[in-house]
């Protein structure tokens, strides 16, 4: 029974064991039938749907109100709650034994034609979808998926709270502190020529957090990133962030194991623990990516001793060259598509870094359709078919060159081919990717950058090649992957300040201009910093999953599209002379 409300029930919770209760019911009109004698309007609320029937004899004037009512009116209804008539139950509603017999109707206002239908599984361009927000959300799959957010963020706060944590609010107008994206910046008005940057991600504040003794730490964070938008990424978007501190790195796993089972489970998902464990390379060498999706196999096969002795040039090379390599994936039952299908494949391969793509195609009829074929002998062939367990109506493709690069392109390939082989991908797939290198190079800076941030620590035993060989140094960190996205990651932090200071110079920054960007931090780190390490969940990205939705927008109240736009607001907009003024800015 509802308290403090217009209503004593809402449209989702009537059931036959209500049958001659007297009721109020507020709510959306949603469809309206009349049948003459009868008026029958489907009234829904956020909990779902009831049916009120309106009979001349009962509902007396509130019969002539119900005539005059349109879809997305909101209304209130009394009367009493009865079976529906014998052969008319609904058994795909959870009210649907049941309807409310009118006696009384109150229109609560009227409402426009709305742009488009209230109503699920119908095709919506998105963008009109975005400009009218308020009313798209009156459909019952936003309203069942801002449900589910607000269920698992509540059971993470919940988990986390059990555990000791404190939630620690930090400040959302702070320094610029570059992290891997562009900042979005504030001008300060009351000093001007100074800005704000809003946070990327509260990382430094946490770890100051830690040196403060705060120990366990957490906070549901807004964060800020001025970058290239897709569907599972947008300028604004929250994290659940986490610190820990007089830990190492199987303390802060094995928390956050427990936290997200239970935070799961409160929304009737299972994730087994301990959850299974790959390096970042086994991850790469063995699905192509760092994030793999392990629910359907096609694994890349190393086939680089088979080719050793190619006729074919680009694998001969490839096979006789350090740090090179030749892989493959069997597409299953790809190998029956036609050969201009299959010749499309290349520019999906040039999508991911591949200058073309070599494939080998087994007919279901057992013959073998490829334009490099001519290059293998029988032994060759033979010694492909073991090791790839190629069967009729296989197709093999391949990858040669740089031994990582050929593995990104082959798990792009990989990824692609599930989708258009449509495998099955049941249930959820969780997993650890663990010890990344603690830098990459960056072709474009011709400079080191983090694979994961700045303020990793790195492997103790590969300290002393972080001048000599830091592409070899690896780190403490972690990424849980959920169904093939990176759901969340974290890692150790450096907590000596001048182990600090050697890492910002390799990745660039001269003394000065690390002291003028984190000199807090390193300052901090003086003072007697624990060991500490910590994780934040892409919440958008897992709620995103858990509603089998395929883009963050569906669990977003207000999000922006693909350009940084809101459509409803029409943000970002131009502003006044005078707030520029205020600023000391002025547009050029």
């Amino acid at each position: 029974m509802s308290t403090f409300s217009l209503h004593t029930h809402t449209c989702g919770e009537l059931r036959a064991s209500d049958l001659g209760a007297n009721v109020v019911l507020t709510g959306w009109v949603w469809h309206r039938r009349d049948h003459g004698g009868l008026i029958f309007i489907d009234l829904r609320d956020r909990e779902g749907l009831t049916q009120v029937s309106f009979d001349p004899d009962v509902a007396g004037d509130a019969f002539h109100t119900a005539e005059t009512v349109r879809p997305e009116w909101p209304i209130k209804v009394e009367g009493v709650v009865r079976l529906r008539p014998e052969g008319m139950a609904n058994p795909n509603l959870a009210t649907g034994d049941i309807e409310v017999l009118a006696t009384g109707i109150e229109v609560l206002n009227k409402s426009k034609t709305p742009a488009f239908q209230i109503e699920d599984k119908i095709d919506l361009n998105e963008d009109l979808r975005l400009r009218w927000r308020y009313l798209d959300l009156r459909r019952p799959s936003m309203a069942a998926n801002l449900r589910l957010r607000s269920d698992f963020t509540f059971a993470m706060r919940k988990a986390l709270h059990d555990r000791a944590f404190t939630e620690v609010e930090t400040p959302a107008l702070f320094k610029s502190t570059p992290e891997g994206a562009r900042d979005f910046i504030v001008p300060s008005r009351l000093q001007p020529g100074n800005f704000y940057a809003l946070p990327q991600s509260p990382q430094l504040l946490k770890q100051l957090l830690m040196v403060g003794g705060v120990e366990r730490y957490y906070q549901v964070a807004k964060c800020f990133r001025d970058e290239d938008l897709r569907a599972d990424r947008q300028p604004e978007f929250t994290q659940v962030d986490i610190e820990m501190s007089f830990v190492d790195q199987d303390d802060v796993m094995g928390a956050l194991e427990d936290v997200l089972k239970e935070a799961f489970a409160s929304v009737g998902v299972d994730m087994p623990t301990p959850l299974r464990r790959l390096t970042y390379r086994e991850a790469m060498e063995t699905y192509g990516t760092d994030k793999p999706d392990t629910r359907y196999g096609m694994r890349l096969h190393d086939v680089t001793k088979l080719f050793a002795n190619s006729k074919f040039k680009v694998f001969a090379t490839a096979a006789n060259t350090d740090g090179q390599a030749i892989k493959c994936i069997n597409a299953k039952g790809a190998g029956s598509w036609a050969r201009s299908k299959i010749d499309k494949l290349s520019k999906v391969a040039q999508a991911f870094g591949a200058k073309g793509l070599a494939w080998i195609a087994f007919r279901e009829d057992g013959s073998v359709n490829s334009p490099i074929v001519k290059f293998f002998g029988d032994e060759e062939m033979e010694a492909l078919r073991a090791a790839c367990d190629v069967e009729p109506g296989d197709l093999v493709l391949f990858a040669a060159g740089e031994r990582m690069q050929t593995c990104e392109i082959l798990g792009g390939m990989r990824c692609h081919m599930a989708d258009a082989l449509e495998l099955p991908r049941e249930g959820h797939d969780f997993l650890w990717v663990v010890d990344f290198p603690l830098v990459h190079w960056d072709d474009e800076r011709k400079a080191y950058a983090a694979e994961h941030q700045p303020f990793t620590q790195p492997e103790e035993a590969d300290i002393e090649r972080l001048d000599s060989d830091p592409l070899s140094v690896g780190s403490h960190t972690y990424d849980f992957v959920m169904d093939g996205y990176e759901a969340g990651g974290g890692g150790m932090r450096v907590h000596n300040a001048d182990l600090q200071m050697r890492i910002l110079k390799l990745l660039g920054f001269t003394e000065e201009a690390a002291r003028e960007q984190f000199g807090f931090l390193l300052e901090a780190l003086e003072y007697g910093a624990p060991p500490m390490g910590g994780f934040a969940l892409g919440l958008d990205r897992v709620c995103m999953l858990l509603a089998g939705a395929d883009s963050i927008r569906e669990v977003k109240a207000f999000p922006k599209t693909t350009n940084g736009n809101d459509l409803m607001s029409s943000a970002p907009s131009a502003v006044s002379e005078r707030q520029l003024k205020e600023v000391d800015l002025r547009l050029l």
